[in-house]
């Protein structure tokens, strides 16, 4: 019973604050604390924000190029549906059997949200108490607010990040099916996804290789490498999604050739270039917070011996200092639950919270 109860209120904590921000949509108001509205819109204008529309036309389409062609009018080469990967539109395909596109790509954002919420709950709670564990997990339901943005409209998000957490958390506690089976479904919801393999690797290897180089020794046998081969779910996932773009695209590198959607640029901090594509004139001063924030809690994790997490955050954080994207803190949302658990010790101190308990 009491687990039936944890289980409503991680989604309430996930879902209540997607329905503030839905409300004055849904209620048609003209404006909002000044900030005037598309009343006449509505919901609409959630259905219709950031990559939505292109999602749900790969749902309809399946990458199909003819149906692409011949149904949907927006400016966009084929190869441009390339950079969304299959596992978000699919299951909109599946659930808009109920209940219609536009609101089952929402529904599958709720649900993929508090499979997040639910995962990170899981993953703090292993260092701190329920009570701490609950405050951190309404810290993560709000906070960044691009994160409170993002898993409020129709976007892929939030199953990627939900698929982190558990892959890490599963890899964590030495479940390596559960791990890779995850790691799959991220790899299948955002390209990205790879580099948990990446950093499963280098949690595997590199500390073997450490040890063979300082001590002479090397304690990294076959049998052991044996047991982590479900995190090859991961790439083969991937295989898959560009076998998939192969089959559609008649081009099994599609994804390479999406446009301007790959945002990695050399050499890094392209992103202070004015003239990069995504980037322009705006004020970038806070990118530079971003990546301290990043940094430090990369440095905290690991002065915590919590490597698995440092090993994904920290080749995630070197990732986006290649990315020059004005949206930066989009891009860093799948390290946010790992941050949240580097500097859990100062948010739990009553300075923090607004109820602090005596």
């Amino acid at each position: 019973m009491k687990k039936i109860q944890r289980l409503i209120l991680l989604a309430l904590i996930s879902v209540i604050p997607t329905i503030i921000v839905w409300l004055p949509f849904f209620a048609r108001f003209k404006s909002l604390w000044g900030i005037p509205l598309p009343a006449a819109a509505g919901m609409a204008t959630i259905v219709s924000n950031y990559d939505g529309p292109i999602y749900l036309v790969i749902a309809k389409s399946l990458y199909n190029p003819d149906i692409i062609g011949a149904s949907f009018q927006f400016p966009l080469p084929l190869e441009y549906y390339a950079a969304h990967f299959p596992l978000f539109p699919v299951l909109i395909k599946m659930f808009s059997i109920f209940i219609g596109f536009p609101y089952a790509m929402l529904f599958v954002t709720i649900v993929a949200s508090v499979l997040a919420t639910y995962f990170f709950f899981k993953f703090i709670r292993q260092y701190q108490d329920e009570a701490n564990s609950l405050f951190l997990t309404l810290v993560f339901s709000i906070f960044p607010a691009r994160w409170l943005i993002v898993k409020s409209v129709g976007s892929a998000e939030p199953l990627f990040i939900a698929g982190i957490i558990a892959s890490v958390y599963f890899f964590q506690n030495k479940k390596y099916l559960q791990a890779g089976l995850w790691g799959a479904l991220a790899q299948l919801a955002k390209p990205p996804g790879i580099l948990l393999f990446v950093s499963y690797l280098c949690a595997i290897f590199i500390p073997a290789i450490i040890n063979k180089i300082t001590v002479n020794k090397n304690t990294l046998k076959l049998a052991e490498i044996k047991k982590y081969w479900p995190i090859l779910f991961v790439p083969l996932a991937l295989i898959f999604v560009f076998s998939l773009f192969g089959l559609q695209f008649k081009n099994f590198w599609a994804y390479f050739n999406s446009g301007d959607n790959i945002h990695l640029m050399f050499p890094p901090f392209s992103i202070f270039n004015y003239s990069a594509p995504w980037v322009g004139t705006f004020w970038l001063e806070e990118v530079i917070f971003v990546y301290l924030l990043g940094i430090l809690g990369v440095l905290k994790l690991i002065k915590e011996k919590d490597y698995i997490a440092s090993w994904f955050t920290g080749i995630f954080i070197l990732s986006i200092l290649f990315i020059a994207h004005r949206d930066i803190v989009r891009y860093a949302l799948p390290v946010v639950p790992f941050i949240i658990k580097a500097y859990s010790n100062t948010l739990i101190t009553k300075e923090y919270q607004l109820n602090p308990r005596p």
